[in-house]
């Protein structure tokens, strides 16, 4: 059996306890952020990210203790174009260590969705940019 152990965030260790117990996910590798915090896997993929920021902190924004909903994504490009077009507020952010490529935007309720997309696609989308220029 599976339990949270070594977080460091007392409030962590129950919540990340009750996912791993009742819905069967694992806690996982996270890379090196510059916040507390767990990733909750379903197989090999981190579907569930919990911050251990305090709730002072400004960069918890609106979120609760789930920040967010996570997806691997292809397309990178496109999907920037989309953004583009439907006047979407998105941010990005790399991923330390990995150099994946996150896109964050909100869905029509204000959850907020992650799409995540390798750094290999998009090393290969800026190539391809950058030939246009």
């Amino acid at each position: 059996m599976c339990r949270v152990s070594g977080t460091g965030i007392p409030w962590l260790q129950p919540w990340g306890t009750r996912q791993v117990d009742v819905v069967g996910l694992r806690v996982g590798e996270r890379p090196p952020f510059d916040f507390p915090g767990l990733w909750l896997y379903d197989d090999r993929v981190a579907v569930i990210h919990v911050t251990g920021l305090d709730a002072s902190d400004p960069r918890t924004t609106d979120s609760g203790s789930v920040d967010h909903i996570a997806f691997r994504a292809e397309g990178l490009g496109a999907m920037r174009e989309r953004v583009a077009r439907f006047g979407v507020r998105a941010q990005e952010a790399i991923v330390p260590r990995t150099g994946d490529v996150q896109i964050f935007l909100r869905d029509p309720s204000g959850v907020k969705i992650e799409l995540t997309f390798a750094a290999a696609e998009a090393a290969a989308v800026e190539s391809l940019a950058a030939g246009r220029r």
